[in-house]
């Protein structure tokens, strides 16, 4: 049984990164993501026994205490959150996956210190970068949290001289890092590089804007694999390593996706601070535009809904102010109404639009919106000539037209919905603020182009009253 045991844990491992790896290709449609997340979780059920089983454990009570602690805490964030909030509940649990692969750096430190035996230059390389990519994981996660959350201002932060200070932070932890090899054994160096990283990680979010939070979130989403993949290598645990493999690449290729909706480079979004302009970059942007008439059109409810249920074709585009109003299952009853009238509907989604990558995916699929009904971006625009109305709720930046044709403007050339292109254009905003970037939108002052004011969830539970009496 002795001599089976290792093989047998091995082979669980090998069950559960098949499991990993199987589940994270379903996690990439709607249609199989529910099945994906249980199948990755039952993986990582069976690596956590597998460990349990493999290491020498100094208590299992401890371990039970955590398991059911945590369990608990989950399942009040999972039964609380609202879906409005995901993009923060995801920053968070990146934080917490950088602190925990830190904690296991910082306690493998400790462990050295306790036995005759130094660290050998490879574990303390290991073990310095489980401090640094953790630690930036975790209070960079906790920024975006409270950007996203507004404890902290959406704009870009910055500060006199911020350049030079965080080549200074760089420049202490690769001497201190230096020193570290050398000296693999000093406290008060040790803990001064973690405290470099934690700050680190602060000063890496603090100047980027709210605008480009989903590829923040992304970012550090793959910088929580790669630190748990980091804590594997710690740990001598293969299972550790796979699946911090796994989710650091996932992230990483999720993050390009992100840059490629927005056509800019990952170095522009991190150290740009794009949309700090605010609104005098709006003005900017009109400003480059020039014979803009800022006219604005307004339309009623009534005239809405005739002209929603009286088309052949309609295209639905959500943006982060459906999401914030939590009317998903609003727009979900408009949309049934209008295909009973014959109308053809389909929901445009930009790969940018939200606060997280597939936000808008998520917040229509809890309110069970048909798969087949959701377009990407190049899928849908071809199809915005042939469209009669374009219905767009909450979305500003995505839909500016100023990104085609404005080198005035800060989003000049971002891919965007051309929702411009339908024959009508209904706008549901609460006002005429500029989106996250601070640019003005184009959009609104077109001809063909209506404003519909009010809260998201009010005006489409009107718009579906409106409709059933036609």
């Amino acid at each position: 049984m002795s001599d089976f045991l290792p093989s047998g844990i091995q082979l669980g491992y090998l069950v559960a990164a098949s499991l990993f790896i199987i589940g994270l290709k379903q996690l990439g449609s709607p249609a199989t993501a529910r099945q994906g997340n249980v199948l990755a979780a039952i993986g990582m059920l069976i690596a956590i026994v597998g460990t349990l089983l493999e290491k020498q454990v100094i208590s299992y009570e401890l371990i039970a205490v955590g398991i059911i602690v945590g369990s608990i805490l989950g399942t009040i964030m999972a039964k609380t959150v609202a879906m409005t909030d995901m993009p923060q509940m995801v920053g968070l649990l990146n934080g917490f996956g950088g602190a925990a692969s830190a904690l296991v750096a910082v306690g493998e430190f400790w462990r050295y210190l306790s036995i005759p035996e130094s660290p050998a230059p490879d574990a303390t390389i290991t073990i310095l970068l489980g401090v640094l990519i953790g630690g930036i994981t975790f209070t960079g996660s906790l920024v975006a949290f409270a950007k996203l959350q507004e404890l902290l201002p959406g704009a870009p932060m910055t500060f006199p001289l911020q350049q030079p200070f965080n080549a200074a932070l760089a420049i202490a932890l690769l001497a201190g890092s230096g020193y570290m090899l050398t000296n693999p054994e000093n406290v008060p160096v040790f803990l001064g590089l973690v405290a470099i990283s934690n700050i680190l990680g602060i000063m890496f979010v603090l100047p980027i804007g709210g605008g480009d939070m989903p590829v923040v979130v992304s970012l550090l989403n793959s910088y929580s694999g790669i630190a748990a993949s980091v804590a594997g290598f710690i740990l001598m645990n293969n299972m550790l390593i796979i699946a911090g493999a796994l989710v650091g690449a996932s992230g990483i290729i999720l993050t390009q996706i992100m840059c490629k909706g927005m056509n800019r480079s990952l170095s522009s979004v991190l150290f740009s601070a794009f949309g700090s302009g605010g609104a005098s970059a709006g003005a900017a942007g009109a400003a480059g535009a020039g014979a803009i008439d800022k006219t604005v059109r307004s339309i009623n409810l009534e005239e809405s809904a005739m002209m929603l249920g009286y088309a052949r074709s309609v295209v639905i585009i959500p943006g982060y102010g459906m999401a914030v109003a939590q009317a998903q299952h609003a727009v979900r009853e408009l949309a049934d109404g209008l295909e009973k009238m014959g109308v053809d509907v389909k929901y445009a989604i930009h790969p940018v639009a939200g606060r997280m990558p597939g936000h808008m995916n998520v917040l229509l699929a809890e309110a069970n919106v048909p798969y087949p009904q959701l377009y990407d971006m190049d899928d849908i625009n071809p199809q915005f000539d042939e469209t009669d109305v374009a219905l767009v709720i909450g979305a500003n930046d995505v839909v500016n037209p100023a990104a085609r044709h404005d080198t005035a403007s800060p989003i000049y050339g971002m891919p965007i919905l051309e929702v411009d292109k339908a024959k009508h254009t209904i706008v549901i905003k609460r006002g005429m603020n500029a989106g996250f970037s601070g640019v003005d939108n184009e959009l609104f002052y077109k001809d063909k182009t209506m404003m519909l004011f009010g809260s998201a969830k009010d005006v489409v539970a009107k718009l579906v009253a409106e409709v059933k009496q036609l």
